[in-house]
């Protein structure tokens, strides 16, 4: 049989519940590798706590079931949660911040019929530098990626290993000198940027695309819309955004986990304020503090 290791990692990993060095070795038959038939989630973890784990951990077992995946019996929270800490602990990532990878894949056997729905998982970790999400102030230059589109549908919201839009797109904003791109769905409108969600400022209304256009079920753009309903002073909506918006936006903004909001300083011609990001943003670093 033949194997290949598990990603270029540094630091121990998780492989179904045993902590193993980097270089164990998986199938080459694996269906996460021939078929994308795999699903992660990416958290940040400061200290040792699992940042906004319970909507990971929802999010995920609901992936999993439309993914049609045999859930484990001892696939609880509390179970996921305990594998994660005996990794960080491993790696002596525990008393600093770390992002976490936690991909779940369908077990081997069949073509594009599985010959199980039982899964596996493997949980990796690497060390980051900020324990608190900051604000960038550097140049944040994004773009339309227009070669291929997203066709929005419940798996176009998941975490899945069918990623070749955002890896074709992260190529094209590298040889044209972008930060990022902007995904376009096959209705032409803007739904999500390669790594994150994409939030749009204009006067007091705050938009972000609904799922229904086609964008991540993103974690961190919960939190966002969350955050925002605080703010008496703004309206956010869940909304289509047109091309069009975009130029005639104060700020935009693309969140995730583990880098917070970063707001993007300038699309095309326009260039961006940032004051409601930064408002954001700290009631952010309370939110997680208080996870």
């Amino acid at each position: 049989m033949t194997l290949y290791r598990v990603f270029g990692l540094f630091f121990m990993i998780n492989f179904n519940g045993q902590i193993a060095d980097n270089n164990t070795l998986l199938s080459i038959n694996n269906r996460g590798l021939n078929y994308g038939d795999a699903l992660f989630e990416t958290l940040k973890t400061s200290y040792g706590k699992l940042l906004f784990w319970e909507d990971h951990y929802f999010r995920l077992m609901a992936s999993m079931r439309i993914m049609r995946m045999e859930i484990p019996m001892n696939f609880t929270m509390p179970f996921l949660e305990q594998q994660i800490k005996e990794l960080l602990t491993a790696n002596k990532l525990d008393s600093v911040s770390s992002r976490v990878k936690l991909l779940v894949f369908r077990n081997e056997g069949g073509f594009y019929l599985p010959a199980t729905n039982d899964i596996s998982f493997v949980i990796s970790c690497s060390q980051l530098e900020d324990d608190f999400y900051l604000l960038k102030d550097g140049p944040y230059e994004v773009d339309l990626f227009k070669d291929f589109y997203i066709a929005p549908s419940l798996l176009s919201t998941l975490k899945t290993n069918n990623k070749a839009i955002h890896v074709v797109g992260s190529i094209f904003s590298k040889e044209n000198k972008l930060q990022n791109c902007l995904l376009l769905n096959t209705e032409k409108q803007v739904v999500e940027a390669l790594n994150g969600n994409l939030f749009l400022v204009k006067g007091h209304v705050i938009k972000t695309p609904p799922l229904a256009d086609g964008c991540l079920k993103g974690v961190m753009r919960k939190q966002i819309i969350d955050i925002l309903k605080t703010f008496s002073e703004y309206e956010i909506l869940e909304t289509s955004i047109s091309p069009f918006e975009l130029q005639k936006a104060d700020e935009l903004w693309v969140t995730n986990v583990i880098t917070g909001i970063q707001p993007i300083t300038k699309y095309r011609k326009k260039s961006f304020t940032n004051k409601t990001a930064k408002q954001v943003l700290q009631k952010l670093n309370v939110k997680m503090r208080l996870t």
